[in-house]
């Protein structure tokens, strides 16, 4: 199925897959699902109402919402009106949200509840282009404020009800077909990790091309299931799991909540999961507590099954095949251990999808030995979002896989990954200066991270270029693969490397409190508060002990010499956090500055 807007995907799936599921959500108790009918009708109302608040060609529109079927549906029907989507984070605080709609200068916001069109209502004063807010659950937002200046709020059904009415006489088709693949589709708001956040301006042939680049070298079926719980504001969900799953006719299940995804994957046994680097390490540090309290014999039948996996994985990446004996202790491996691991993910995954940060090594080698292949792609928001992708044919642990159809990279004089293809943005909305510097005169976009190609072709990311460190004896290191081998441990939830200018390598460390208290209880120091507990000779002594062991692959001045342990975690609330979770290195550094400083308080460990 070929297209070349996302509005004619739309209403090609939407005639495919009239009479399939297209999407459920859980409501009262159970699954309610939405065909492929019902899903166009909805988006048909919804453009059409838009389109009588005066969205059209030029205007932006903003959706401030966790996922569900009607941020998808009001996400097309924004498109399908000519204006582009402004996706926002909803665990943005409310200035950061009054930044982006006033910086996008939108017209019109969708909003999940209450709590969010606070947010809206807070901040309306200070943007001026905004003259509609949409509540999407059923609850009824009022007030002065929304009197004023011709501003209006109307609920979701509302709107429905008003675009029923003003469509009657129109062409829905016509409407969507007039889109061109040069239009501008989406805003999406970079995480800001430095300085305010840049609005990235993809257009429908930017994501267009992305999506069915991306579906040659993985493939999504019709009859796929997959668990959205990623947000939609993200491009790397927005691509995968919102245009391609939807492209392909799968069905798409929306978690009730983070929280809830361990048990929604039971219920809806997804085929394909798209998820970040901290829900693997999560699921592997589990797995491994798991077995470290489970009975003598267990254990060994589970690292046996694990040694099997990893002589058929050695064996099948080089291309050649298991012999007769190892394939029979393979299957057994499979049916006393596999199996019920696979079965905690609900029994039916085809493959994981790994983006949006490194993954650590070792990690894809666990997962893929237990006959569970995590395939990592490469991309950033500005590139629609992917680069690279492992194929299940073709990958290589360690590197996030060879470039998709018909993009180019290649690696700069100081090791920078540059990218052309057509899913290279527009440039930033209203930033002519940073356009310039991210996209050279060739057409290369400069990526900002450092990697290396091998013969393959096979991309490998060593860091962000402004997060390496570079010691005072003038030695580059490389934080990404230190922090991904120590939080491998299950002493250790969140790790930020730091030594930037001085004499040696540190970590600030915030541990895993659960695994702390028990590890304490044990040993006889319980009853005491975390900040007491990380204090405490014998925990330190613990985790210096499991730092040394995860730093021993390493060069020795790549090596951290010395742990401050934090009593808290980094967080999205703090400012600390990215809403994909990547951390925030300049403010963990000004919020810890003191405890940094003590580490180096000796300049001599």
């Amino acid at each position: 199925m070929a297209f070349q807007t996302i509005t004619e995907m739309f209403l090609q799936t939407t005639s495919r897959h009239a009479d399939s599921y297209l999407y459920f959500s859980r409501r009262q108790g159970h699954w309610e699902g939405l065909r492929g009918r019902d899903v166009r009708a909805t988006v048909e109302d919804l453009a059409f109402g838009l389109v009588s608040l005066g969205l059209g060609k030029g205007v932006k529109a903003a959706i401030l919402s966790n996922n569900s079927p009607r941020w998808a549906m009001a996400d097309y029907a924004i498109l399908c009106t000519g204006a582009a989507t402004v996706s926002i984070y909803p665990t943005l605080s409310t200035p950061q949200v009054a930044y982006i709609l006033k910086h996008s200068e939108a017209q019109a916001v969708f909003v999940q509840n209450e709590e969010q069109a606070g947010k809206v209502l807070a901040e309306w004063d200070n943007c001026p282009a905004l003259k509609t807010m949409v509540v999407m659950n059923q609850a009824r937002v009022t007030g002065k404020d929304t009197e004023k200046d011709e501003r209006k709020v109307v609920n979701f059904i509302e709107l429905l009800d008003l675009g029923h009415e003003e469509g009657k006489d129109k062409d829905f088709e016509a409407l969507c077909l007039a889109r061109k693949p040069e239009d501008l589709l989406t805003l999406i708001y970079t995480s800001g990790t430095t300085g305010d956040p840049k609005g990235v301006m993809l257009t429908h042939h930017n994501l267009a091309t992305n999506v069915q680049d991306a579906l040659t070298c993985i493939t999504i079926r019709e009859k796929d299931t997959l668990l959205s719980f990623l947000p939609l504001s993200h491009s790397f969900e927005r691509m995968a799991g919102h245009f391609a799953a939807f492209s392909q006719g799968a069905t798409t299940y929306y978690a009730e909540s983070i929280e809830k995804v361990s048990e929604n994957m039971l219920e809806v046994k997804p085929t394909i999961l798209l998820a970040v680097p901290r829900f693997y390490e999560k699921v592997y540090n589990r797995v491994i507590e798991n077995i470290r309290a489970a009975p003598a014999v267990r254990q060994k039948i589970f690292w046996w099954a694990v040694a099997q996996g990893k002589a058929v994985l050695e064996l099948t990446t080089a291309g050649e095949k298991p012999g007769w004996w190892l394939s029979k202790k393979h299957g057994l491996a499979g049916k006393l251990v596999f199996s019920k691991l696979k079965e905690r993910v609900g029994g039916r995954i085809r493959f994981f999808v790994s983006g949006a940060a490194p993954l650590s090594k070792e990690i894809a080698e666990f997962f893929a030995a237990l006959d569970m292949i995590v395939l990592e792609g490469y991309g950033l928001t500005e590139t629609s979002p992917a680069l690279t992708i492992n194929r299940l044919d073709a990958f290589k642990f360690g590197k996030v896989g060879p470039a998709i159809p018909n993009v180019e990279l290649r690696i700069g004089d100081d090791g920078e990954i540059l990218a052309r293809g057509p899913n290279i943005m527009l440039g930033y909305y209203r930033d002519d200066a940073a356009t310039a510097e991210a996209i050279d005169s060739e057409g290369w976009f400069h990526t900002g991270d450092i990697g290396d190609l091998d013969e393959d072709g096979f991309l490998k990311i060593t860091d962000r270029k402004k997060s390496i460190l570079v010691t005072s004896g003038g030695k580059n290191v490389a934080p990404a693969p230190l922090e991904n081998a120590l939080v491998l441990s299950p002493y250790i939830e969140q790790v930020l490397i730091v030594g930037d200018k001085r004499n040696f390598v540190s970590a600030l460390v915030v541990p895993n409190f659960e695994k702390i208290r028990e590890f304490a209880e044990q040993n006889g120091v319980a009853g005491r508060a975390i900040e007491t507990l990380i204090e405490d000779p014998q925990i330190t002594a613990m985790i210096d002990q499991e730092v040394a062991q995860a730093m021993e692959p390493f060069a020795r001045y790549e090596q951290v010499r010395k742990v401050s342990l934090v009593p808290r975690e980094f967080t999205i609330e703090e400012n600390e956090l990215t809403p994909t979770l990547k951390v925030k290195r300049n403010a963990v550094t000004d919020h810890f500055g003191a405890e940094i400083d003590a580490l180096y308080a000796d300049a001599n460990p």
